[in-house]
């Protein structure tokens, strides 16, 4: 067994990061992470874009968590290795922007509050989804 002096050098690491390359350099996984920071965007702009900042707790709401899923969905393309986890991360936004006008508002009035929220959020989950599928499909095509 060989022992190496630093962790950057060990072969499987050196793999993991050219199997995460792959990954990312691919038109779908670049396609994936633009439709999401586009979709964090409008999360995060919704209740201006859809007309509900009348709502002021469910458009901070929105607008925090749209942010939020950017930053968890930016880092993806350039830093996948190390970031990769963050789409789960990204899942559980998405889901709480489905949920949230529920949660927040309670007693939501209006259809567009509702609609906007699920279609964006669903949107995003499908998104992060795939994102985080990304290194497992790699993975699998490699082995079969």
């Amino acid at each position: 067994m060989t022992t190496h002096p630093n962790i950057e050098l060990h072969p499987d690491l050196a793999e993991m990061r050219t199997r995460f390359e792959r990954v990312t350099t691919t038109p779908l996984a670049q396609a994936v992470e633009a439709l999401a920071l586009v979709t964090g965007l409008y999360i995060a702009a919704s209740p201006w874009i859809a007309g509900f900042s009348g709502l002021s707790s469910l458009a901070i709401t929105n607008l925090i968590a749209g942010l939020a899923y950017c930053l968890c969905m930016g880092g993806l393309g350039s830093a996948y290795e190390r970031t990769h986890a963050m789409a789960w991360t990204a899942v559980a936004i998405s889901a709480w922007t489905i949920v949230a006008p529920w949660v927040i508002s309670g007693d939501v009035s209006t259809t567009r509050t509702v609609v906007s929220n699920v279609i964006a959020g669903g949107v995003g989950l499908v998104l992060a989804l795939a994102m985080a599928g990304m290194a497992g499909r790699e993975r699998t095509t490699r082995a079969g």
